[in-house]
């Protein structure tokens, strides 16, 4: 068999491309580019993070938070001699608490009045308006004169009957207008509403039960 009659043999090896210079120097171009644009990318993140936690902080430090009342005492003394109130006395004392770390509070004047059930039978005078330190306590000391309730009316029977039984429970409501304050700014005006739930004895002195019990507060 001659040499011209043989089949030719194919070579399976792959074939090595040779690439130049420049193809070289693009890959390395795209290279650096993907990271860099990593990098950036991470660094952006990095300081969306800082920022929104920052700024988390702040609103966490400068969020108001409303004040807290309770109920300190509570008096009626001529409900000893009378079974009806007729231009009775009420005297209480009210805690005040601002419980905020760095904010203040600007209290309008503060007017007071006293229910049983859903009538009004009393009412205070306003108190002055005052400023309250951040994380500080004041004492609302107030007097409601000539509170009256007659016996012919169907809340002057119940009450009658309440007395009789040694608990006679009646509300506290207290309103004002309030402003927070940080550094040199002040919020708008609130109207705040403090409602207080409190019970006498038969003498007019108010139930150990009731010390220091919390007060709802609430804006409008």
């Amino acid at each position: 068999m001659s040499d011209s009659d043989r089949l030719p043999i194919r070579d399976s090896r792959p074939i090595k491309h040779r690439h130049s210079t420049g193809y070289y120097a693009h890959r390395v171009h795209e290279s650096f580019t993907a990271r860099a644009t990593k990098v950036l990318c991470a660094i952006f993140l990095f300081i969306f993070l800082f920022v929104g936690i920052a700024f988390f902080i702040i609103w966490l430090s400068l969020h108001p938070h409303r004040p807290r009342f309770h109920m300190m005492d509570f008096t009626v003394p001529t409900l000893a001699q009378q079974s009806v109130l007729e231009n009775a006395l009420i005297t209480f004392n009210v805690t005040a608490r601002n419980s905020n770390q760095h904010m203040g509070i600007y209290y309008d004047s503060m007017v007071g009045s006293v229910f049983y059930k859903h009538r009004r039978i009393g009412s205070t005078s306003s108190f002055p308006p005052f400023f309250q330190e951040p994380k500080t306590t004041t004492i609302v000391h107030g007097t409601s004169g000539a509170a009256t309730l007659t016996v012919n009316s169907n809340e002057g029977k119940e009450f009658v009957n309440d007395r009789q039984h040694g608990t006679v429970v009646l509300r506290l409501d207290i309103t004002s207008g309030i402003r927070f304050k940080v550094s040199t700014w002040k919020s708008k005006h609130h109207k705040m509403h403090v409602n207080c739930d409190v019970a006498v004895g038969s003498d007019g002195s108010m139930l150990p039960a009731w010390n220091n019990k919390k007060c709802s507060v609430y804006f409008t």
